[in-house]
């Protein structure tokens, strides 16, 4: 199979597998785990952040997140389509008490003039605005990058306002490396950011939130109110500590492949795919086209030997990462085609 569904199907290295087997390890709720200790040291290091923690997922970096900037009856304004709203399990209610304001942005990017006009101040009828969250890369509006100088003025503006920022940076080395800047450039406004090391950097397992030294002991309760407090986890970071020092480089390779699945798309009738704006390892497109669904497409690109996941009735999102190298990308678009093809000589499009 060609597994095209997520950047999280990625199968630990030879180099993970082996610094997981010698992990040097300890208790991390006491925090004795000498590997877990490492891994939070380096990743604040090369974020530019006091501190960081480790974590089973993203969802709970967000939701701690969150917590960590919010009071209960508050409002957290971020982008409609956001990992936030669409995929935590609602997670912002359940555990911080507060609703979401949402924003829809034609490019996933939120912008100070459209937060400002949905800012809300104290008052007696309305919940107060508590956090301005972003996604970066963008997910749902097809991996996304926002500008420094938008991320900038949003972080400045919220915070001349009383107002922290939390970065979802699920894929922050993605963005980072579409930049051309070091990491530590595009998270230095924001309070508090979270990334994966199980998406495109490979790891096997594990998330981490970074910031202030004050936010991540609090972190480090609200982890633990969580069910997330590990123990022996040095078997794990010793993975993550590969993912973080060795595979940024190799993010650039999943991002050309990326832009060649997208140009070879747009060439393939009922397809509908603007390339250009193809900018990390997300690719959305349409297959309203071909007579399908979205859905039955899928499976029968299943059938076919590749994986794609649609993410409504008319689209599909295909991600590329280090396990799937040019060949397979050639292979999988010449899939693509010939279901395409199908459809459109034989009606095959129940």
């Amino acid at each position: 199979m060609i597994d095209l569904r997520s950047d999280t199907v990625t199968k630990p290295t030879p180099a993970m597998r082996r610094a997981m087997a010698e992990a040097e390890v300890g208790d991390d709720v006491y925090r004795e785990d000498p590997t877990v200790n490492r891994l939070e040291d380096r990743a604040a290091a090369i974020l530019g952040k006091e501190a960081a923690l480790f974590l089973p997922t993203g969802t709970m970096g967000n939701t701690i997140g969150v917590k960590l900037h919010t009071e209960h009856g508050q409002e957290v304004i971020c982008e409609s389509r956001g990992h936030l709203l669409n995929y935590e399990l609602s997670m912002v209610a359940w555990f911080s008490g507060c609703v979401l304001r949402t924003i829809y942005a034609e490019d996933g990017i939120l912008r100070w003039d459209r937060i400002r006009r949905e800012y809300r101040a104290l008052g007696p009828h309305w919940a107060p605005t508590g956090l301005i969250e972003i996604e970066n890369t963008h997910n749902m509006a097809g991996g996304t990058v926002y500008p420094l100088d938008v991320i900038s003025e949003v972080c400045d503006g919220a915070h001349s306002l009383g107002l922290a920022v939390h970065m979802d940076g699920a894929r922050l080395f993605n963005a980072a490396a579409y930049l051309g800047v070091p990491v530590s450039d595009v998270v230095a406004k924001a309070d508090t950011v979270t990334f994966c090391l199980s998406k495109a950097l490979g790891a096997p397992a594990g998330s981490l939130i970074a910031g202030s030294a004050r936010h991540m002991d609090r972190a480090r309760l609200y982890r633990k109110r969580l069910g997330g407090g590990m123990r022996q986890a040095g078997v794990l970071a010793a993975a993550g500590l590969i993912a973080l020092e060795r595979h940024p480089p190799l993010l650039a390779a999943d991002h050309e492949n990326a832009r060649f699945l997208a140009s070879g798309l747009a060439k393939i009738h009922g397809i509908s795919i603007d390339a250009s704006k193809v900018q990390t390892n997300i690719v959305i497109f349409s297959v309203e086209g071909t007579g399908f669904t979205a859905p039955d497409f899928s499976a029968r690109l299943k059938e076919r030997g590749v994986l794609m996941n649609s993410i409504d009735d008319r689209r599909l999102r295909l991600v590329t990462h280090y396990d799937v190298n040019r060949e397979s990308c050639e292979r999988a678009l010449e899939m693509v085609r010939e279901t395409a093809h199908r459809a459109a000589t034989r009606g095959d499009c129940g």
